[in-house]
């Protein structure tokens, strides 16, 4: 498929308040001007629902049940251990990352599908170190070999990446420091041999620098590892081109790969040959079924697999990928902002003065494609949306989360849910 055309400009110019349409109204008129519009149809969606919250768990894409039909009915039903070769089981790890490439803004031949995010985080970090220690740093700097001893971390991560890098931490003999990602530039230094930071905050929808950031980090000797989670799919991302070392993610946000879709890990080009990973399992070997006692890591980014791919998730997430036919990052980046500034409008107007605080940055620049909302009751109040049909979620202690997924949300979800939310909030 050709790629969609980029939607049309969302912003028209001002009007006079005496000409400004209803919200409801607007809406209609946005969602009327949406080139995307269309790729709703490539999702399961309930009517009379709206679904805020695929920055959790993404909506099914319709092609994905008969694709699982025919895994488990005819390749493993029936061509059992050939589809290994003849379905093309072996190599969906490689195949498939290929396809999530474009979409973080690499080449091809850099990304592989599997494991978790954790475990990911967990090569990639442990890998970061090692090349950091190798003498060549990434590249750009000076390396200094044992002498890299410190792991910085973003102070806001998802805990699991923390839990994570105090682990990696341990295993590599490095000392192991949190800062708010704005601070890291100011604590790089000689000793600096990694640092793991989320492009989007998880709990604020706050999108951070990645291009300075990792620039900042390379000026120093170290190595970038990103956490894209929350943005890939939502967002351009340009790996590549701001020559990030390392990065992971999961599939089953704005991917839609499904609940406990396999994660990715991207290891840049320029590294792969002295990408050490810490858990070299047999589909990473050079020769996986010579069955040698010695370890060889295969070429590639393949020497990021560990054990056997899980095979039904695996393809369910190549299936569901196939939504992204025709679609441009740039357009979905373009209709995400377009849809988190209407929601802005709209809470503005629909909900009571002083009753929720919006802890997402204002700027474009600085927002991912969440809206998070703080509110005293925001439990009790997300649970009472939940109930009249308006799917968001809540974190604690006082956060209502929305996310927007262009692909399948439109501009009357957003006046919807804004509308309830409202009513909801005002008692």
């Amino acid at each position: 498929m050709s790629e969609l055309p980029s939607p049309k400009p969302f912003s028209a110019e001002p009007l006079s308040p005496k000409l400004l349409p209803a919200k409801d109204d607007l809406a209609r008129e946005l969602d009327s001007r949406d080139e995307l519009a269309k790729v709703r149809e490539r999702f399961v969606l309930d009517f009379g629902v709206t679904y805020l919250d695929g920055n959790s768990l993404g909506a099914l894409p319709a092609s994905v049940p008969g694709r699982l039909d025919d895994v488990v009915r005819r390749e493993w039903g029936e061509l059992r251990i050939r589809s290994w070769d003849e379905s093309g089981w072996w190599t969906a790890p490689e195949r498939i990352g290929d396809r999530i490439a474009p979409l973080v803004g690499a080449a091809a031949g850099q990304v592989v599908v599997g494991d978790s995010t954790s475990v990911n985080v967990f090569k990639a970090l442990v890998g970061a170190v090692r090349l950091a220690r190798g003498g060549e740093g990434n590249g750009k700097g000076s390396g200094k070999g044992s002498g890299r001893d410190e792991i910085l971390v973003d102070a806001t991560t998802f805990p699991t990446d923390g839990y994570i890098a105090e682990s990696a931490a341990r295993m590599t003999g490095c000392t192991l420091r949190a800062l708010e990602p704005g601070a890291v530039p100011g604590e790089l230094s000689d000793r600096t041999a990694a640092v793991l930071l989320n492009h989007v905050d998880y709990r604020s929808g706050r999108l951070h620098d990645l291009p300075a950031l990792t620039a900042a980090i390379h000026a120093s000797g170290a190595l970038a590892v990103w956490d894209l989670c929350h943005s890939a799919g939502a967002l351009p991302v340009g790996l590549d081109e701001h020559g990030v070392d390392l990065a992971v993610g999961c599939t089953y946000k704005y991917l839609n790969g499904g609940p406990g879709s396999p994660a990715y890990l991207y290891v840049n080009q320029a590294h792969q040959e002295r990408f050490d990973s810490p858990l070299p399992g047999w589909t990473s070997h050079a020769d996986p079924f010579g069955m040698r006692p010695e370890y060889a890591p295969a070429p590639g980014a393949t020497r990021g697999r560990v054990g056997t791919p899980d095979i039904l998730s695996m393809l369910a997430l190549e299936s569901a990928l196939e939504v992204w036919d025709g679609v441009g990052i740039d357009a979905v980046r373009a209709k995400s902002l377009a849809l988190t500034d209407f929601f802005l409008e709209c809470v503005d107007e629909y909900v009571p003065e002083g009753r929720v605080e919006c802890v997402t940055p204002v700027a474009h620049a600085e927002r991912g494609s969440q809206i998070a909302l703080r509110c005293s009751d925001a439990g009790e109040v997300m649970a009472r949306l939940i109930e009249r049909g308006v799917v968001g979620d809540f974190r604690r202690p006082d956060v209502l989360r929305f996310g927007f997924t262009p692909l399948y949300v439109g501009f009357a979800d957003v006046e919807r849910a804004a509308r309830v939310l409202g009513e909801v909030v005002a008692g």
